[in-house]
């Protein structure tokens, strides 16, 4: 079932990469990726850091920040190292930062893969990564990527 879970999250990842790469194209705005790396814990209450890289097709790139805060029926510690992002199409990078509705199941113990579909608004991200932990459960919460100056 996890499996099957993580592979139909994968499948609304690049079905939403398919719609962003096309519409950037058209209406004159950008698609934009980020890799990165997280690190947390739950025990009903989540909480995950790291940090990452944007790089947008328009050459913007900006370092961040990143923080996961929420709450649930969770238990676990994980580690995200393999995190990759993509981003639906946007004017410019300023629009990425900021907080993003998340809401997860996971089921994972040792080596682990997961997939989200977080918004903001108008935008989207799909994530994807590798990883580490033992997690069971299912949250919901914020994840807010803040620009390194």
């Amino acid at each position: 079932m996890k499996r099957r879970m993580i592979l139909g999250l994968a499948a609304l990842v690049l079905s939403l990469s398919a719609v962003a790469s096309v519409g950037a194209d058209a209406k004159g705005t950008t698609v934009c990726n980020m890799d990165y790396t997280l690190k947390g814990w739950s025990a009903f209450y989540k909480t995950s850091s790291g940090s990452g890289t944007i790089t947008c097709e328009n050459g913007q790139t900006a370092k961040v920040k990143i923080s996961a805060k929420g709450g649930g029926l969770t238990a676990g510690k994980s580690e995200v190292r393999e995190g990759h992002g993509k981003f639906s199409e946007v004017a410019d990078i300023k629009e990425l930062f900021g907080s993003y509705a998340n809401a997860s199941a996971a089921a994972g113990a040792v080596k682990s893969s997961e997939a989200q579909a977080l918004t903001k608004g108008e935008v989207s991200l799909a994530l994807a990564g590798k990883g580490t932990g033992v997690e069971l459960g299912i949250s919901f919460g914020k994840f807010t990527i803040t620009r390194v100056r």
